[in-house]
């Protein structure tokens, strides 16, 4: 298993106050004259702040979009990131910004607002989606309605800035939605195949795929959205977790590879002991390897390998379990 991160996570929720303040402070060093100064560059400076996002960018800019993502550390949490003055920077210049919303980058608005910039344009997915303000599970990319949305919005927007590509940016978004055909087909195919298939997890981040796939979440709501809040929980709940897992009432273990504490990592020595097969989920995409595409069906697919073989997909980083 790849390493991960195992600090603190009582500020997981938290933009660290020291990284906000140097990256408020390094935005005020850059000058309107100084934006100004620079040449016009050829592209279109964009940020997806979670690289799955970045990857939709670029799926539809091609080369007319220079793209930057935020978060992409397989091994970093991403709710406890920590803005830094480089970052700053890259949100001053940057004129089209894909965020997530729903309460898991709210660092960046931060940032965002403290650069005022007329020409640039920021997609909200929690916006865009129309999703309730008290929306709890913010993991909104593994809901597979979304990306297709998205990358209709992202078409539009750099439709705006480069009119004269605007045919090709809305054929990329066409290219896109059918390029997800073999995820859906391969979603559509594990319902019909194994329906009903119960599941236990440690966090809510793949809950809106497990939906899809017609799986049954045992885990109660209680611990897996309290382990992602930071929440430690009541023993009754960790009791009918370890129920699941030491009878065996769920056939696969979702595993957060992203986040591990004492609690989660018991959760996981307890379904290796069972003979569960484990299945190892990511708040941000796996790099390198993988577009947006051929990560949702690399875990589909780990997910119908662990009913089918009985096989264990802790990791979908080559040469890491």
């Amino acid at each position: 298993m790849s390493e991960q991160n195992t600090a603190p996570r009582g500020s997981r929720l938290r933009l660290n106050a020291m990284g906000i303040l140097a990256a408020m402070t390094a935005l005020l060093s850059v000058s309107p004259q100084t934006l100004a100064a620079e040449p016009p560059h050829p592209h279109i400076h964009a940020i997806g702040v979670e690289n799955q996002y970045a990857d939709i960018i670029s799926q539809i800019g091609g080369k007319y979009v220079e793209v930057t993502s935020l978060i992409s550390d397989p091994n970093t949490d991403p709710h406890s990131f920590e803005a830094s003055p480089g970052i700053a920077r890259q949100i001053a210049h940057a004129t089209l910004i894909v965020e997530n919303g729903a309460g898991y980058d709210d660092w960046a608005d931060k940032l965002i607002a403290a650069s005022p910039n007329a020409g640039r344009q920021v997609i909200n997915v929690h916006s865009l989606l129309k999703l309730p303000a008290d929306t709890a599970n913010p993991h909104l990319w593994y809901d597979p309605q979304t990306m297709p949305v998205v990358a209709d919005a992202i078409a539009e927007q750099l439709a705006s800035k480069m009119p004269e590509h605007a045919a090709e940016f809305r054929q990329n978004a066409g290219k896109f939605r059918q390029s997800m055909e073999p995820v859906n087909a391969a979603i559509t195919a594990f319902k019909r195949d194994f329906p009903d298939t119960p599941v236990a997890v440690t966090e809510p981040v793949a809950d809106y795929l497990l939906k899809a796939m017609g799986t049954q979440n045992l885990t109660p709501a209680a611990l897996e959205y309290g382990i992602m809040n930071d929440i430690d929980p009541a023993p009754q709940l960790v009791s009918e977790q370890n129920e699941l897992l030491a009878q065996r009432k769920v056939r696969v273990f979702v595993y957060n590879q992203q986040v591990t504490d004492p609690i989660t990592s018991h959760f996981l020595a307890l379904a290796r002991k069972n003979q569960i097969p484990v299945v190892g989920v990511y708040e941000t995409m796996p790099e390198p390897g993988y577009h947006y595409q051929s990560w949702m069906l690399a875990e589909v697919s780990a997910l119908r390998k662990a009913l089918s073989d009985r096989v264990s997909t802790e990791s979908l980083i080559a040469g890491k379990q």
